[in-house]
């Protein structure tokens, strides 16, 4: 994922930075996980809904490939393999 864009941001101060990690390890652990979904969703890139629509599909092909018994399966070894390989491969 690239990363967002920067122009006009000011780099934050390792000072900074640590204090507003030490405030937030005071907030509650649901006040945490709110601040990490806004967080991690302010580095999110716009929604593509085409992109969206085409997984939607997708995962609805899958699953009609599971119930009629046509899909192709591997194990979590084999899987580990082929991504292995393809890591190395790169």
């Amino acid at each position: 994922m690239p990363s967002p864009p920067t122009v006009g941001v000011t780099p934050m101060s390792s000072t900074r930075l640590d204090q507003v990690r030490s405030d937030a390890m005071t907030l509650s652990e649901r006040e945490r996980a709110e601040l990490a979904h806004d967080l991690v969703q302010s580095l999110d890139v716009p929604d593509d809904a085409d992109a969206a629509d085409a997984w939607d599909q997708e995962v609805v092909r899958r699953i009609e490939q599971l119930d009629a018994g046509t899909a192709r399966l591997i194990d979590r070894e084999e899987f580990r393999r082929r991504m292995e390989a393809r890591l190395s491969a790169r």
